[in-house]
């Protein structure tokens, strides 16, 4: 059915281009322009016409790095985001814990940045509150995580000597965990998860997206079983928002090789679902001081951070993803990670045609980024991270805090970036990120944001990256991204318009609409 919409619309940010009127048939957009035009055609074919009033249409959000399984997981289970003590999380731990019929206890969020007490949980805080059941509580980054006893016996923790299992003075498992550790704890979690629990998650996680105004996402490391899942959806017409895969590696072989004798190239799917390649996780974070860096950590003399993969191995998986035609999207937050990324794009063939990324390069010095926009390099960032690491300085320094979240610079050297959350790293919401983007901690009092003003974004550069950005990373720029004509119809009805409003005020906008394909799938 032909469909009309009147009223303020966005067609496009760079450049930037307003519209009275939007004509949709058949999933698609066949006119932007003005009103007196699209209502004759509507009233001639007799269309249903929609008109706004103060409400301002956008194209959709493109997310291009998020983890939907996680997402799910989150609105499900224990969220322990802006926990400001180990008193709280204890507490946060038992009242869920009386609602909870679980398994396994998962929670997500905590941050020991704001702990009053000035130091990490232990197993022994939780064992206080739960005894009788695993229990994992992973630090808001994904890259640390807290279990209790029973959950480091159930996962062969407790005795083995394990890099990525901490020990205090006295040589005893603290219940702190990171990096490797952390993927297979999360994988006997998710194995006591059934496929009903999981498949809940994933439909809850994308109704969430849908009333954020995200309406395409990229999956940053899909399992095979969370693939398999979303393949079931997709059959029964229950994905509401499109999803573009790439499938968790870190390493292992067998998964590769699986997908690699399929004969699967990036884009194999629909304009719902596709499967674009691969995602690795090179190095860590800086929180917790396992991002790869090139000189010692300010705060920690000596610790470079540490790689999740030897660089012989990533390089080769690079070279046989490359030839066989599938994207890769590798997290690099130190520079030194991101040096080893540079070093094996350099030297695949199809760089250009599969638009390998970088995922996060939250700290790239000036060669770097020449260097990245000399090959042609695509770059998924996360602005809301400017706020969320409000302690970055302590573990830079002075010298280096001027090559963290470089957006402005990556920007002006022609990169291809897009935008993403990282969430539930971050909040779905994007006008946080936008928030983020254009004020980068002005009003939190950032320490660094002097440090790095120059590196804040204009508010239509931020939408720009955030439609048309993010939809190039992943291919899809010819489809989506913006609202010009014969392009997929996925946009979202506001409550104000962002470019009338101050900059403090912009992560306030809501969202009362969101359309994918013409059709409606969330409303307020």
């Amino acid at each position: 059915m032909l469909k009309c919409f009147i009223g303020k619309i966005y067609v496009s940010f760079k450049p930037l281009r307003i519209a009275q009127a939007l004509l949709i048939s058949n999933e698609r957009i066949i006119y932007n322009g003005s009103a007196d035009v699209a209502e004759r055609v509507c009233d001639e074919f007799g269309g249903e016409k929609i008109e706004l009033k103060n409400e301002v249409i956008l194209p959709g959000f493109i997310d291009a790095h998020i983890h939907l399984d996680w997402i799910g997981e989150t609105l499900n289970q224990l969220d322990l985001r802006n926990t400001r003590s180990i008193e709280e999380l204890k507490k946060r731990l038992h009242e869920f814990s009386m609602r909870s019929k679980s398994n396994w206890i998962y929670g997500r969020g905590w941050d020991h940045e704001l702990f009053k007490e000035k130091r990490l949980p232990t197993r022994w805080d939780i064992d206080e509150i739960i005894k009788d059941k695993p229990v994992i509580l992973s630090r808001v980054c994904g890259h640390m995580a807290l279990l209790n006893t029973k959950a480091l016996s159930a996962s062969n923790l407790l005795i083995q000597e394990n890099e990525d299992v901490l020990r205090n003075e006295r040589n005893e498992v603290t219940g702190i965990i990171k990096e490797r550790a952390i993927s297979k704890v999360i994988e006997k979690y998710r194995d006591s998860l059934s496929d009903e629990e999981l498949e809940k998650f994933l439909i809850d996680a994308m109704n969430y997206c849908a009333s954020q105004g995200v309406t395409t996402i990229g999956l940053a490391g899909c399992s095979m079983r969370v693939l398999r899942l979303l393949i079931k959806l997709n059959i029964e017409k229950k994905q509401k928002i499109r999803v573009r895969t790439y499938i968790r590696l870190n390493g292992n072989k067998s998964v590769l090789d699986l997908i690699l004798n399929t004969g699967i190239q990036f884009g194999f799917g629909d304009d719902m679902l596709r499967i674009m390649g691969f995602k690795i996780i090179l190095d860590g974070a800086l929180g917790i001081r396992s991002a790869y860096l090139s000189k010692p950590y300010s705060d920690m003399p000596n610790h470079y951070g540490q790689l999740n993969l030897d660089p012989n191995t990533l390089f080769q998986i690079v070279k046989e993803a490359d030839e066989a035609n599938l994207q890769m999207a590798i997290h690099a937050i130190g520079d030194k990670a991101c040096d080893l990324i540079i070093e094996a794009y350099s030297k695949a063939k199809n760089l250009n045609k599969l638009r390998h990324r970088i995922e996060h390069a939250s700290l790239l010095r000036e060669d770097q980024i020449k260097k990245i926009a000399e090959l042609d390099i695509g770059v998924a960032v996360q602005p809301r991270f400017v706020i969320s690491d409000w302690w970055a300085k302590e573990r830079v320094g002075a010298e280096r805090i001027k090559w963290l979240y470089a957006f402005k610079s990556m920007l002006n050297n022609n990169i291809k970036m897009g935008l993403s959350t990282d969430s539930p790293v971050e909040p779905l919401n994007p006008w946080e990120t936008v928030y983020a983007s254009i004020t980068r901690g002005k009003y939190e009092g950032i320490e660094y944001y002097k440090d790095t003003i120059h590196e804040t974004l204009e508010l239509d550069e931020t939408l720009h990256c955030y439609t048309f950005g993010s939809a190039y990373i992943m291919h899809d720029e010819k489809v989506l991204g913006t609202l010009e004509n014969n392009k997929l119809a996925d946009f979202i009805i506001v409550d104000k318009d962002p470019f009338s409003i101050s900059d403090y005020d912009i992560k306030n906008i809501k969202v009362l609409k969101t359309y994918i394909g013409g059709k409606l799938i969330f409303e307020i």
